[in-house]
């Protein structure tokens, strides 16, 4: 289950029930995710799933324990527009999809933050859950959006991103 938001950060406007399919919410920003916010934004009529992932910053990485701390960055200019072709992979595969939010966040966040929010809306559980899978896993491997870790000896960028010119 995502968490909670903070109850003193800073809110969006909270959104209507969506009835735009159309209307995906695709997003990098600086500020912080509160996943209830995607959730709503993708809720339709029509569907009966909404499944959603959140990204958390951990205190650890594999082979590195007593992360403090991880910077992202984007490539600013292709970022958004890959997110966007994630999105319409998703909707082709998936067609009955009514909602769809893929948000990342940049900059510094601390242990428990969420970095990224996936939420997907259907009809019907099974494909909720599947393109919500492919959209974070699609996501993670082919949008610019680059991690430094931080510990207590340093610091290291990782990145799962391979930039495919076909994209997704």
């Amino acid at each position: 289950m995502c968490p909670a938001p903070a109850a003193t950060a800073e809110r969006l406007p909270r959104p209507t029930m969506h009835t735009d399919e159309r209307d995906d919410w695709i997003a990098v920003t600086a500020g912080p995710l509160h996943p209830d916010d995607a959730l709503l934004r993708v809720a339709a009529p029509g569907c009966g799933a909404v499944v959603a992932f959140c990204g958390m910053v951990r205190d650890h990485s594999p082979g590195r324990p007593g992360v403090v701390g991880v910077e992202y960055e984007a490539y600013e200019k292709f970022a958004p527009a890959r997110l966007a072709e994630v999105a319409a992979a998703a909707r082709r595969r998936w067609p009955t999809i009514g909602g769809l939010a893929l948000v990342h966040r940049v900059g510094m966040l601390a242990v428990g933050d969420t970095a990224v929010v996936v939420a997907v809306s259907t009809p019907h559980r099974a494909a909720a859950f599947a393109a919500a899978s492919f959209c974070i896993d699609t996501l993670k491997a082919t949008v610019p959006i680059w991690k430094r870790e931080t510990w207590a000896d340093g610091s290291e960028w990782v990145s799962e991103c391979r930039l495919d010119p076909a994209g997704p």
